[in-house]
């Protein structure tokens, strides 16, 4: 069930036809943008979204569209505590993995339809986590720049960099940090692409400092649970760019064998090809999702 309450002021256009309401779930209300299929298109099915570390619902925008041309209702979400979903502000234990793929499974179930989930790069940790504890809800599994384990030594480092500043600075104080070390985009501020300045800055301040610093922890810890997953009687699609610094590719290439996965790698992108190369990327996906 969802309702009608708006949310304020997105960090980028919506999609052409998207609805930007709350999904209203048995954990609490989150964020979504939502983009039916086009009337006169027949429906083939329905995608939820999950955005990455420091990520939102806006970093999938330039999906919408050419997926929902293909048939598929686009539903983005901001998770427990990010940008515009609400959580706690220093409870840490809400942001456990276990907790946000619990998030997930009431997402699913207030969708009321069996859905293909996607996640992008710490989105695909919480997504497999959620299809590792119940898989019924989903027809599929696309993991988008997600690797089978921890992050990069070199991402583990920035990583705990900003876990230490946020335990000692403002989230505003945060910001300024991050403005003085160069753009957003070269250190590991919010998603590049989306939006000016000042509507980034508003993303970052929604982000609730506990979940940025237990997710941040999940990213440098995460085990590997592909053994796990392959076990799961679902299709898997992992797609990433040509270069990833969070993930090597060639760590991705074995996941997907280890998965007996759909493999694409989108050329001319890297650690989010949503947004570096949207269409080729639409396109990969619309074209798994349609496979018998």
């Amino acid at each position: 069930m969802t309702s009608s309450a708006p949310v304020p002021r997105p960090a980028v256009p919506p999609p052409p036809g998207a609805r930007l309401h709350r999904l209203r779930t048995a954990r609490g209300e989150f964020a979504a943008v939502d983009s039916p299929v086009p009337s006169g298109i027949e429906p083939r099915g329905v995608v939820l979204m999950l955005p990455g570390f420091t990520g939102s619902k806006e970093d999938f925008t330039l999906l919408h569209e050419p997926l929902t041309v293909r048939g598929y209702r686009v539903v983005a979400l901001d998770g427990r505590g990010q940008y515009e979903s609400d959580g706690p502000e220093s409870d840490e234990s809400a942001y456990a993995q276990d907790e946000l793929a619990k998030d997930v499974l009431a997402q699913a179930a207030a969708l009321g339809t069996p859905l293909h989930l996607l996640g992008h790069s710490l989105g695909g940790q919480i997504a497999r986590a959620a299809v590792l504890i119940d898989h019924s809800p989903f027809r599929s599994l696309t993991l988008i720049s997600s690797g089978p384990a921890q992050v990069s030594d070199s991402q583990q480092q920035r990583v705990k960099l900003l876990r230490d500043t946020l335990a000692v600075l403002t989230m505003t104080e945060v910001w300024g940090a991050i403005l003085a070390m160069g753009p957003p985009e070269e250190v590991g501020g919010p998603a590049r692409g989306l939006g000016d300045m000042d509507q980034l800055r508003r993303r970052w301040l929604g982000n609730k400092p506990a979940q940025l610093i237990a997710t941040g922890r999940q990213l440098c810890t995460e085990p590997d649970r592909v053994a796990e997953l392959a076990a799961v009687p679902l299709p898997f699609h992992v797609l990433s760019g040509a270069r990833d610094d969070t993930w090597p590719v060639t760590l991705l290439d074995d996941m997907a064998v280890r998965l007996k996965a759909r493999r694409t790698v989108v050329a001319g992108a890297e650690h989010s090809p949503n947004m570096d190369q949207p269409l080729p990327t639409a396109r990969a996906l619309a074209d798994f999702w349609d496979a018998p």
